[in-house]
């Protein structure tokens, strides 16, 4: 075979170095195209071949080409071979000192600067920074590339809780050994059951004053906003963990006697009636509180077994996950005229669910609790 004008002969070094950057899963996808098209060309594939194999345009393919031969006979490395050329702009408006100035001033709390803000917006952060004179012009789309290269986003909000049981390592080891079918480093038996379990309480009854609307084509399925309250509804509920399936009931309240019931209706029946323990997952809510729950639940049922999550750690029951799908599917938006229709729904759509029931992959485990509790230990330590 004849070579042409732009054959690309490549050594061993480059070949290696060419497939690294293919192979590797976090070489940009611009970079990775580009090292296929060059060891296309050196294997003899056809510029056609090579777009369709690509999905790039001819024209891509043959630049490229063209240009790793130029830079190939001028000894660049073979990864310079790859990028883009620096390219002429506008001049920088901004020195590096303003630049820091002004991601500094996204990153304080507008309170601590004396504005009357909550969160600032793009336009406010440009208005400080004028009044400051820290620059004397700039747009809020300016504002906006400046920070977007750091991911700064000052106009978002996210809530978060720390637990501070003292127990708190204790109480987590014990239930995330659970979900692995374990307790105190001994496995379950075939014939011992692990249930999560809580209530969700104080469910609005909410009647629209108009008709819920259906979405159609370019339109969201729309609500009245203004309703009436018919009451509220407690939703009380056990999932167990190993086979996905979800035992309920609903109530006027929580309470004792609520989960007392919900206590009897799961364990009254196979196999858990006869089971040789059955760990229940709760909360230390007032109806199942640490201190008196586990003694009056196994008077009644001895095979059970009260396990408590830490303080301010629902994240650890697995019943929530349930919870927080019944909210999106059941109840959002909701638009029913009393209890007894609400109760309806909520039961009818665990009897569906349970159809289809299947266990959460549960994937956080002891070993990586400790894992990231010892992360924060370091990040901690090295910022004192």
């Amino acid at each position: 075979m004849q070579p042409h004008k732009y054959h690309i002969h490549l050594n061993g070094q480059e070949k290696q170095a060419l497939r690294q950057l293919k192979n590797n899963g976090k070489t940009e996808r611009r970079l990775a195209d580009r090292a296929r098209i060059i060891l296309g060309t050196a294997d003899w594939v056809a510029v056609d071949e090579i777009s369709t194999r690509l999905g790039l345009h001819r024209t891509t393919v043959i630049f490229w080409r063209q240009r790793f031969v130029a830079d190939q006979q001028q000894g660049r490395p073979v990864g310079e071979r790859l990028r883009d050329r620096p390219r002429s702009g506008r001049p920088v408006q901004f020195t590096p000192a303003q630049v820091a100035q002004i991601k500094a001033v996204a990153c304080e709390q507008s309170a601590k600067l004396e504005l009357p803000l909550s969160r600032f917006s793009l336009s406010e952060i440009a208005l400080w920074i004028k009044q400051a004179d820290i620059v004397a012009t700039i747009s809020a789309s300016t504002i906006w590339r400046l920070l977007h290269h750091d991911a700064i986003r000052p106009w978002y909000y996210r809530g978060w809780l720390f637990s501070r049981d003292p127990d708190f390592v204790a109480k987590a080891s014990v239930i995330l050994e659970l979900y692995q079918r374990r307790w105190h480093g001994q496995p379950l038996g075939r014939h011992e059951y692990v249930l999560s379990a809580d209530e969700k309480s104080a469910l609005q009854i909410l009647a629209r004053t108009q008709p819920t609307l259906a979405p159609c084509a370019g339109q969201a399925g729309r609500y009245e906003f203004e309703y009436v309250r018919n009451g509220t509804l407690a939703y009380l509920a056990a999932l167990d963990i190993g086979s996905g399936q979800v035992f309920g009931r609903t109530d006027a309240t929580t309470g004792i006697v609520p989960f007392g019931h919900l206590v009897d209706l799961v364990i009254q029946r196979p196999p858990y009636a006869t089971a040789e323990r059955v760990f229940w997952i709760v909360d230390g809510g007032s109806s199942h509180h640490p201190s008196t729950a586990p003694a009056r639940l196994q008077q009644a049922y001895p095979n059970i077994i009260v396990v408590h999550t830490p303080t301010h750690a629902s994240w650890l029951n697995q019943i929530e996950l349930y919870f927080s799908i019944v909210q999106r599917k059941v109840l959002t938006p909701l638009d029913l005229p009393d209890r007894v229709a609400v109760a309806e729904r909520i039961l009818n759509f665990q009897e569906r669910y349970d159809r289809t029931a299947k266990p959460f992959r549960w994937k956080f485990t002891r070993q990586d609790l400790q894992e990231r509790l010892q992360a924060l230990a370091d990040t901690k330590s090295e910022n004192l």
